[in-house]
């Protein structure tokens, strides 16, 4: 999937990491915050909502360290919320509202507990929220969080096709061969990115986690994301997020997987757009 020629993509030294980034429009700052899995860019996860959100906003959207064309780290080293908060600083950004799918969205949450003057909105989608199982949840890793760390040891075409196709419902609109060729690409030309996560599973790639008992403490209007087919982290995590997040609403789509951003792209656009206009 090549990048829309309207869309920048640009690199920033913030004060420990160089970044890569997308940018595109003008307006409240909305910032896209990709998922963990191996090959995975802002582009890649990101691409069918950057024109639409950009039309009412100026759209950030990074590879965090680790992934895409930023930095590799050493995950015994890195904190996410900290990344974030540079690369605020770097960009000259007070306040913003984050989206983040998967690891994005866990990112997001604890940014939101941790720096709440500078988060305007908080959106997610299939965030993980704890390394332990839930009621209904499997007892163990899931079985999408199995088939990526496979991937991530073995990132051939193969195991990246398993991949894909664990992220999406309709497979057959979504795990497109171009999508799986894009992200095995991605993945095969930083393996240094590949070996950093490989040798700290299951400690990579969120290294931290956020404190629950924290979560009553967002103050940032919160719209929660959930594919109810995601078989990666299960909805019931948005429904615990929804108890515990005193300004928040969760909207959960059936016939949706871990990417509702690219699986129902317009409404995705549409939610988000409203939500943070209106909110």
């Amino acid at each position: 999937m090549s990048m829309d020629p309207s869309v920048i993509g640009k690199n920033i030294q913030t004060k420990s990491w160089k970044i890569h980034f997308i940018e595109a429009g003008e307006g409240p700052v909305v910032m896209l915050l990709h998922g963990g899995g191996p090959g995975a860019t802002g582009w890649s996860n990101y691409a069918p909502n950057i024109e639409a959100l950009s039309r009412h906003f100026r759209v950030v959207v990074p590879d965090m360290p680790g992934w895409g064309d930023s930095d590799p780290v050493d995950f015994d080293k890195i904190d996410h919320v900290t990344v974030l908060v540079e690369l605020f600083d770097a960009l000259g950004i007070e306040k913003a509202a984050l989206v983040g799918n998967s690891m994005g969205g866990h990112n997001s949450i604890r940014f939101a507990i941790e720096h709440p003057e500078r988060i305007s909105h908080l959106i997610t989608m299939g965030p993980p929220v704890q390394p332990k199982p839930f009621l209904f949840g499997p007892a163990g890793p899931s079985e999408g969080i199995k088939i990526m760390y496979d991937a991530y040891l073995d990132p051939s075409p193969e195991r990246m096709a398993k991949l894909v196709d664990i992220m999406v419902f309709d497979h057959q609109r979504f795990a497109s061969p171009e999508l799986m060729k894009e992200r095995s690409e991605n993945a095969l030309k930083h393996p240094e990115h590949l070996e950093n996560v490989a040798k700290r599973i299951p400690f990579a790639p969120i290294p931290i986690w956020l404190d629950q008992s924290k979560l009553g403490d967002i103050t940032a209007p919160t719209l929660l994301i959930h594919g109810r087919d995601d078989r990666v982290a299960t909805f019931e995590g948005s429904l615990f997020l929804a108890a515990g997040i005193p300004n928040s609403r969760t909207v959960l789509i059936n016939r949706c997987g871990h990417w509702a951003q690219l699986e129902h792209a317009d409404e995705f656009n549409r939610l988000v757009t409203d939500f943070v206009l209106n909110n």
